[in-house]
């Protein structure tokens, strides 16, 4: 999957959620559809779009009234992170403006959403634009995906007993020198 497809596959809201929600467990596009409060076919068609793009995979298929029910998961963000450093001359990806805008946006209509619903407890938030060594930023990246990849890891199923509900938006990236 190219870094396009899948940022093209997560722009939406609906879809963030899903990740998010069929990390910690398997589910059928009903169930998500309930837990999210949205329409099983709205649920169906957006696991539909990440599963194309590779993001989530059917685990299971269940026997439901008469027809089946499939089960989807999102398991690779829960693999230990490894820093990319793509094949020695070998171009990177470019990913139009345009794209990497939509899939931002989306991230903004999600954080604010989570946002209403922030608790009290540990938290941190950092936005910093900021002039390090290469070393010290391949640091701090591979150590922001290890915390990723261990919350993922970790999720479990909405409301399963001694658990809470937590948020993670992070977004990294060198940039261009002025």
């Amino acid at each position: 999957m190219s870094t396009i497809e899948s940022l093209r596959a997560t722009a939406h809201p609906v879809r963030l959620r899903l990740l998010s929600l069929v990390t910690g467990a398997a589910m059928s596009a009903a169930e998500a559809g309930r837990e999210l409060g949205v329409s099983q076919a709205a649920a169906s068609y957006h696991l539909r779009v990440l599963e194309r793009a590779g993001l989530v995979r059917v685990v299971e298929t269940v026997r439901l009234r008469g027809g089946d029910a499939k089960r989807y998961r999102h398991e690779s963000s829960a693999r230990r992170f490894r820093l990319d450093d793509g094949d020695e001359g070998a171009a990177p990806e470019v990913v139009p403006a345009d794209d990497q805008r939509v899939y931002v946006e989306a991230l903004v209509q999600e954080l604010l959403r989570r946002t209403d619903d922030r608790a009290t407890g540990p938290s941190t938030s950092t936005d910093a634009e900021l002039w390090v060594g290469p070393e010290t930023w391949r640091r701090v990246v591979q150590h922001v995906g290890d915390a990723a990849a261990l919350l993922h890891a970790a999720a479990r199923p909405p409301r399963t007993p001694g658990t809470v509900p937590v948020s993670m938006t992070v977004s990294m990236f060198p940039l261009r020198r002025p």
